[in-house]
């Protein structure tokens, strides 16, 4: 039996490798258009920052690790042009066919460049390896001093700090009054004096309908990146008879199937299951990426495997403070049906006297029940445990009076007696 796998990043390759470990003799192949699989995209401000200093840092296994220590038929550089489901085939531009047994879509997403002048030499996206590579290249070469972000999402920002800290004069430029998409007037605020600390202008509401040759709403730019997000590939998987969902990702049911007999869909190509409100969501981030692809694979391979879900939880730092995400904003809470309540507190994330910072944490609730709906947590020390923590409690259906009483560990190193998560739960109680 043969498995096709058709992109070669994340979900792909999650797929493959766990099919390969499911069945020994299952002929597994992947077909990549680009030159590398296995690469980390999340990785690429770093690299336009310079703290990543090669591309092949960010390639976690070569294909050449994939054929020899797997014996999985890694071929890059082929690019899918059709798929043809009644046959079992597919198609790609070189006229090869190749046939198939099952199938596994991980076509992932494309950069959203949906503006006037996008097209320009000194415009760019940073969402693959080539496109951080000639981004680095036009910087080596221009020595640009001016940069224009548009975009205040997570790599919006992350790129904005990767120019700063490169010696640009950056502005961020967003058509939305708050940053990440949250609607928290107490995170915009905190970015906003993040961003300017370090020498980073940020224009909110601001709506950019065209990229002009030296300036953008305004604004001088000599280089600039756009950062509008993403969109699903999914032209082939729709000529092939595939359904999509309302988001306009893949339809999949738990176990990555999609309406096509043995044909699976995984990555940010797909939709996967919100455990808030049980209904598909696009939520493209690379943790998913993997584990939905790690289920489409031994699904493909013959086992009986289910994705639960996801509450959409994602970190970034913006020059030192770190962001942390899961679940809704108050205000996608109530877009989404929930009677929502929020509360946002400051409080110290260390002792004093171990050079404790700051951190807040904005909890968002369930009126009456008490359910965790969601929280946002930013900071200089320990962002990361903390929204951990938030994104378990989301998941366990945990309400706020017991969220108050969760056992966390203390020590003047690490964290205070009571710890800022702690803080806001005894908070969102009386606001309940």
């Amino acid at each position: 039996m043969r498995l096709v796998v058709i992109g070669g990043i994340a979900a792909g390759m999650s797929a493959a490798a766990r099919a390969r470990r499911v069945d020994r003799t299952l002929e597994i192949v992947v077909l990549e258009k680009g030159a590398e699989v296995s690469f980390g995209a999340c990785g690429l401000p770093f690299y336009l920052e310079g703290r990543v200093r090669q591309p092949r840092e960010l390639v976690h296994y070569p294909a050449d690790y994939f054929r020899r220590e797997r014996h999985i038929d890694v071929r890059t550089g082929v690019e899918v042009t059709r798929i043809v489901p009644a046959r079992r085939q597919v198609a790609t531009a070189a006229g090869e066919v190749i046939g198939y047994d099952r199938l596994v879509l991980a076509t992932g997403t494309r950069a959203v460049k949906d503006l006037p002048g996008a097209d320009q030499p000194h415009v760019f996206t940073l969402h693959d390896l080539p496109g951080a590579e000639r981004l680095r290249e036009f910087l080596r070469e221009r020595q640009p001093r001016r940069a224009v972000v548009v975009g205040a999402g997570p790599l919006g920002l992350e790129a904005a700090d990767a120019l700063r800290r490169r010696g640009l004069e950056v502005a961020v430029l967003d058509g939305r009054e708050h940053v990440l998409r949250r609607e928290e007037p107490a995170l915009t605020e905190a970015v906003r004096r993040q961003l300017e600390r370090h020498g980073v202008s940020f224009a909110a509401a601001t709506r950019v309908e065209a990229i002009e040759a030296e300036r953008v709403a305004g604004h001088p730019a000599e280089v600039v990146l756009l950062a509008l997000g993403v969109r699903p590939c999914v032209e082939l998987a729709v000529e092939a008879g595939v359904r999509l969902g309302r988001s306009g990702a893949i339809a999949v049911d738990d176990r990555m199937r999609t309406n096509l007999s043995d044909v699976y869909a995984a990555g940010d190509c797909a939709e996967v299951t919100h455990l808030l409100t049980g209904r598909p969501a696009f939520l493209p981030l690379g943790t998913t990426a993997n584990k939905t692809g790690r289920v489409a694979g031994a699904n493909a391979a013959g086992r009986r495997e289910h994705f639960p879900g996801v509450v959409g939880t994602s970190i970034l730092s913006v020059f030192g403070m770190g962001i942390g995400i899961t679940g809704f904003s108050e205000a996608q809470a109530r877009r989404e049906g929930f009677s929502a309540v929020a509360v946002t507190i400051e409080a110290r994330a260390r002792p004093k006297y171990f050079a404790g910072k700051t951190s807040s944490v904005t909890l968002v609730a369930e009126r009456g029940s008490g359910r965790l709906l969601g929280a946002t947590v930013w900071g200089e020390q320990d962002t990361l445990s903390r929204v951990n923590v938030l994104a378990t409690a989301i998941t366990a259906r945990l309400p706020a009076d017991q969220l108050q009483f969760l056992d966390l560990a203390y020590a003047p190193p690490f964290a205070t007696v009571w710890d800022p998560v702690l803080v806001a739960a005894q908070q969102l109680v009386k606001a309940v």
